[in-house]
């Protein structure tokens, strides 16, 4: 025998695993629907029925709203013989029937459809959500070539918020088509591509003015030197997008020159915290996420906000004290637009977070830099330039609504807070 021939590859075995796999794509298939009043043991009572015929479970879905239940369960059609199928079928609906449910079977082939390329989650966030917002969100799903596998409410106050799994869309696509609509409907709409990285995002950065505070920090400096109508306005326009932020920045500090340094701790007092901003700190921490802040505002502020809220990382522009006065200057590098997008970097690079997976929260455009270098950028209640650049927009006035489009629902939000307050 000639041993330099090609050998035969051996056949490969096919599993138990793979050959049940197999049938199941091909193979007669039985949806089973049940739907009535919940109560528990149903589901345990509707696989027990089932058990005695040895079928296979290919999908389960189950979903609960006030108190009606509907579960769905796609199972191999029996193989014991021609009347098993029926046989099935009526012991089922017996089964229903004893316990005041209704049961619906159909017959098929194989497995699911395959979902589309391209899968996204939707959140859209109300105060409230009308019949007429979703169904106009919906709609748009469907123009894009999208469709909605699953619908899972998130929270019921202080929003509505709903996540949307959707396949067969591009997700910048969708997110570019219900940008336009959650606009003209007043709703909020975030859309991130599906997959692990959206559970792994480890760092969340945020402004502070006008965004973990309700305040801008220089406004309450400037009301205590008696220029807060000027002041207010040159901020304003930079935030605007329509001012140099350094120019601007020097401009309003340099009227606060004379100013004594005992309004540093007034100003700490005056300091108004966003609604939600204390929990979603909390909640983030307690998920293992690192939280940072960085402001074009001043450290005298933002070092005090990171010690009571117990963030990782502060960063801010810092005001010239000398002999107990403020001299109308700051010192060191000026946080800037540009500045806030290399502290996010150099933050993440400290967390060992990277940049793909972090969150940037802010409202001006300063802050556009820094929420385009980001994973994910989110526009907080912002002006009208930054919500058209940000990745997603929330307008609600709750800050703590972030977590949802992270995933994170307001029933795991409130259980922790009772595990750690127990």
């Amino acid at each position: 025998m000639d041993d330099s021939q090609p050998k035969p590859a051996p056949a490969v075995p096919v599993s138990a695993a793979a050959s049940a796999a197999a049938a199941h794509e091909t193979g007669p298939t039985l949806l089973v629907k049940i739907f009535g009043k919940d109560r528990p043991g149903i589901t345990a009572g509707l696989f027990d029925t089932l058990a005695a015929f040895g079928v296979d479970v290919i999908d389960i879905e189950q979903v609960v709203t006030r108190g009606r239940i509907v579960l769905c369960v796609l199972i191999t059609a029996p193989t014991g013989g021609p009347g098993a199928e029926g046989d099935l079928r009526a012991t089922v609906h017996s089964w229903a029937e004893s316990i005041k449910m209704q049961a619906e079977i159909i017959s098929g082939i194989g497995d699911n459809r395959p979902r589309g390329v391209g899968r996204s989650h939707v959140t859209v966030l109300g105060h409230p959500l009308t019949a007429e917002s979703a169904a106009a969100i919906a709609a748009k799903i469907t123009e894009v070539g999208g469709n909605i596998d699953r619908i899972f409410r998130l929270a019921k106050y202080p929003v509505t918020a709903v996540e949307l799994t959707v396949s067969g869309a591009p997700t910048e696509e969708l997110r570019t088509a219900l940008a336009v609509e959650a606009a003209r409907r007043g709703v909020d709409v975030a859309v991130v591509a599906s997959g692990l990285h959206r559970r792994a995002q480890r760092l969340i950065v945020m402004d502070v003015d006008s965004t973990v505070i309700q305040d801008e920090v220089i406004e309450l400096f400037a009301a205590h030197a008696g220029c807060e109508a000027e002041v207010a306005e040159v901020t304003a326009q930079a935030m605007r997008g329509e001012l140099d932020f350094t120019e601007s920045l020097h401009a309003r500090v340099a009227l606060l020159e004379g100013l004594d340094a005992s309004v540093v701790d007034k100003v700490r007092a005056e300091v108004r915290l966003t609604p939600g901003a204390r929990t979603l700190i909390r909640t983030l921490k307690r998920l293992g996420y690192q939280v940072g802040i960085v402001s074009g505002g001043f450290t005298q502020v933002t070092d005090d906000l990171k010690e009571r809220l117990g963030l990782d990382f502060a960063s801010a522009n810092t005001l010239e004290i000398v002999d107990g006065k403020l001299t109308g200057r700051v010192t060191g590098e000026v946080v800037d637009r540009a500045g806030k997008a290399r502290l996010l970097r150099r933050f993440a690079a400290e967390a060992g977070v990277p940049l793909a997976q972090t969150v940037a929260i802010g409202d001006g455009a300063n802050d556009l830099d820094m929420l385009n270098a980001a994973g994910l950028g989110i526009a907080f209640n912002a002006k009208p330039v930054v919500r058209e650049a940000a990745d997603t927009a929330v307008n609600v006035p709750f800050l703590d609504t972030v977590l949802y489009l992270l995933g994170v629902t307001r029933e795991e939000i409130e259980a922790a807070d009772l595990h750690i307050e127990a």
